[in-house]
C-alpha cells in the first residue's frame, strides 16, 4: 500500500501523511474505509508505531481521516481536501520557480523537464 523513500530528506511521518493523502484524493481509499491499525502498519513498514500515530494525528488534523475510539481511523473525504492539496502544490511550484530564477535556470529548460516527467 505505502512505499517509503529512505533517501527522502523529509521525516518518515510526513511521507506517510503524503502517501495517505494521495490514496484518499485518488479514490483508492474510499470514504469511511478503515485504515490499517497503527501497530499493523508499523510492522508492515518496519517503523516505530509512534511514527504512524503521529502521521494519523496529522491526517486527522488536516481533515483526511476521523477516529472512532476503540475502532481506529477511517477515511473522510470531501472536495475541499482536493482544493487544499492543489493550493499546496501551487505554493511548492512557486517556490521551485523562484529558486530556478535565482539560479538563472531558463524557464524552457524547466518546462521541458516537467513535460518529460509528466509523461512518465
Amino acid at each position: 500500500m505505502i512505499m517509503l523513500d529512505y533517501k527522502d530528506t523529509r521525516p518518515i511521518y510526513e511521507q506517510v501523511v503524503e502517501k495517505f493523502q494521495t490514496l484518499i484524493l485518488k479514490g483508492v481509499l474510499e470514504p469511511d474505509e478503515q485504515l490499517p491499525s497503527v501497530r499493523s502498519l508499523a510492522v508492515e513498514l518496519s517503523i516505530n508505531p509512534n511514527t504512524i500515530q503521529r502521521a494519523y494525528g496529522e491526517l486527522e488534523r488536516q481533515g483526511f481521516i476521523y477516529t472512532i475510539k476503540g475502532r481506529g481511523g477511517f477515511v473522510r473525504y470531501n472536495e475541499n481536501l482536493l482544493e487544499i492539496r492543489k493550493e499546496r502544490l501551487r505554493v511548492q511550484l512557486s517556490e521551485v520557480l523562484k529558486e530556478a530564477r535565482e539560479l538563472n535556470i531558463p524557464v524552457e529548460e524547466l518546462l521541458k523537464q516537467c513535460m518529460e516527467d509528466f509523461k512518465e
